[in-house]
């Protein structure tokens, strides 16, 4: 279906606004609409004029200048099956456990229209209403775009009512599998922090006052100096959880582009230094794996546990870190 234009939205720039950019300005004076979208429409021709002329997202606006915003209604998403393979862990007529690739996404959404592991759920199983959600169908928790691991599907409304009930009272256990800059002070503790969306960087989340309640458990399994291998258990389910407790408290996973900081490999000194480097380099993505999955099975009750091995990325850094000496780690 072609785009329908949703009518323009003129503006004047007042005294407040004078020096400010265009997208800045656009994104505040249209709260209904995301800054992705803004920034969209800011690369169509025409879409939006500067007293009757096209300017760049970065043009700095002035007093008295008129904007001129014509938006584009998107065609709303869909959820369709597509052929994409799984590597299936379980499944039986009311759920499925998935070990989730790095890079593919769980469900689509405004970037990622398709190609998500909701699409391929819809092409091995047929229809799911599970949840009620068409763009969401099945899922009760979801991992990042970069994170590897388990992953458990619900194919019918009362398993996914059951598992999401399992998930608020934290009886659903998740463990996690993380490679963190520094040295924790204790090598096993708890990091708690209310997570809400990032008042400054919108596109993130962050320990924030009258956030959600959020509580990460961690023990560290291996200590390589300037970097430890961990075992994190989530008590919570927040978005981008572990990723914003391990930065706020000062050791942000390694190869995190949104929360970590790889330029830390400059301030390893000596011998370990060129190993920093290694290890950055073959990172790639960020080293976080969900390893295992603890549930009740929502119709026979019965206790269930799964693993999932590292994936080769993650044992090859560990194997780097450990050295010719070091035993070199299972990978899937």
């Amino acid at each position: 279906m072609p785009e329908q234009n949703t009518g323009p939205r003129d503006f004047v720039v007042g005294p407040a606004d004078d020096g400010m950019r265009l997208d800045v300005f656009l994104a505040a004076a249209c709260p209904d609409l995301s800054r992705s979208r803004v920034r969209a429409d800011l690369e169509k021709d025409g879409a939006v004029l500067v007293d009757d002329r096209v300017r760049p997202a970065s043009f700095r606006l002035k007093e008295g200048q008129r904007v001129a915003f014509t938006s584009a209604a998107r065609e709303p998403l869909s959820a369709e099956p597509q052929a994409i393979d799984l590597t299936v862990v379980y499944e039986d007529e009311h759920i499925i456990v998935i070990n989730k690739p790095v890079g593919l996404v769980v469900h689509p959404a405004v970037g990622h229209p398709d190609g998500t592991l909701v699409n391929a759920l819809l092409y091995r199983q047929g229809p799911i209403t599970a949840g009620g959600d068409p763009l969401r169908p099945g899922i009760v928790h979801r991992l990042d775009r970069d994170t590897s691991g388990l992953l458990v599907a619900a194919l019918d409304d009362v398993s996914h009512r059951r598992l999401a009930a399992q998930l608020a009272d934290r009886s659903l256990g998740r463990v996690y599998l993380a490679l963190s800059w520094g040295c924790w002070a204790r090598d096993e503790g708890e990091l708690e922090g209310p997570i809400a969306r990032d008042p400054k960087r919108r596109q993130r989340m962050a320990v924030v006052p009258g956030g959600r309640a959020a509580l990460t458990r961690y023990r560290v399994l291996e200590d390589y100096g300037f970097a430890q291998y961990c075992r994190v258990e989530l008590a919570t389910g927040r978005t981008h959880q572990i990723r914003v407790h391990f930065a706020h408290g000062g050791h942000p996973v390694v190869g995190d582009p949104t929360y970590g900081d790889d330029a830390r490999a400059r301030g390893v000194h000596g011998p370990d230094r060129r190993l920093a480097e290694q290890m950055v380099k073959l990172a790639g993505r960020q080293m976080l794996h969900a390893a295992e999955l603890h549930l009740c099975h929502p119709v026979t009750g019965e206790a269930m546990s799964f693993a999932a091995p590292l994936p080769r990325d993650f044992a090859t850094v560990l194997g780097a870190l450990r050295g010719p000496g070091g035993a070199a780690p299972a990978a899937g």
